[in-house]
């Protein structure tokens, strides 16, 4: 191989994927040519992939939904800070009227005006989470050409890129054991900040995705969720919510969700 690496599982994974390099690429049709074996799995991996394209086509010209537009996400954006900015203002004045009121009335009223003003819900963990992160994986799952942002190739440049994003340390979940591979990650606008997405397939070509965000509290019980044929579980834990979804059954969903707790927790198996 005139000095280059042997050819593994990655590079004929690549290779149908057309992921790389022009001299990789020779190489990898060299062995192929080599190990007939080899060059008819490889053909049966293209011919998957060709027919989950073609099953997927329709969902690939679709537009992006309106919700996901940048513009649109960004306009919702302005309309709470807006929103907030008025309610703001709302308690400026009534705190204004209670401490004319208070002059009159004594300590009591000034007692009441120390109370803290009541705080709006954040929203439940389904609405932050759960929701945004079904959104998600639709819209890039049925993305033929441009699924991820970073390659997975990269892991550790999108490792820091999202880290950094985020504010956090993230950990990218290694779910080979269970049949996936890493194909890239992407960021994401949040409701309150940014998210990941990581995105991973079998050798089949189906995709799963894992989405995680900055979110506190301390609760860590799996919540399954399902629309039509894609399905998946959402959990809070450590200074992340994760939501993982596929095309698959519970079971399996559920023992890939509780693989990435593992990792990700450092509490050990569930």
């Amino acid at each position: 191989m005139n000095g280059q690496a042997p050819i593994g599982e990655d590079d004929l994974q690549g290779y149908v994927d057309g992921r790389l390099t022009p001299e990789r690429e020779a190489a990898v049709e060299a062995y192929l040519e080599a190990h007939p074996e080899e060059a008819g799995r490889v053909r049966d991996h293209a011919a998957q992939r060709d027919g989950l394209r073609a099953r997927l086509r329709a969902r690939h010209d679709e537009p992006i939904p309106a919700r996901l537009r940048v513009a649109n996400i960004e306009a919702g954006l302005e309309a709470r800070r807006r929103r907030r900015w008025t309610g703001a203002l709302g308690r400026v004045a009534a705190v204004g009227l209670w401490l004319f009121v208070g002059a009159a009335g004594g300590w009591m009223a000034n007692e009441r005006l120390s109370e803290p003003a009541p705080q709006a819900p954040a929203g439940t963990m389904a609405d932050r989470l759960a929701g945004p992160a079904m959104s998600a994986h639709r819209v890039f799952v049925a993305e033929m050409r441009h699924p991820v942002e970073v390659d997975g190739s990269q892991e550790a440049h999108l490792v820091q890129w999202l880290s950094k994003r985020l504010g956090r340390p993230l950990q990218v979940p290694n779910l080979s054991r269970e049949g996936y591979r890493l194909m890239g990650g992407r960021l994401l606008p949040a409701s309150q900040g940014a998210a990941a997405l990581l995105m991973y397939s079998d050798e089949t070509g189906r995709r799963l995705t894992v989405y995680l965000t900055v979110m506190e509290g301390d609760e860590t019980s799996f919540r399954y969720v399902q629309e039509g044929e894609v399905g998946g579980f959402y959990w809070r834990g450590g200074d992340f919510g994760y939501a993982v979804f596929a095309q698959a059954d519970r079971q399996s969903l559920l023992t890939v969700a509780e693989v990435i707790h593992e990792q990700t927790s450092g509490e050990g198996p569930r």
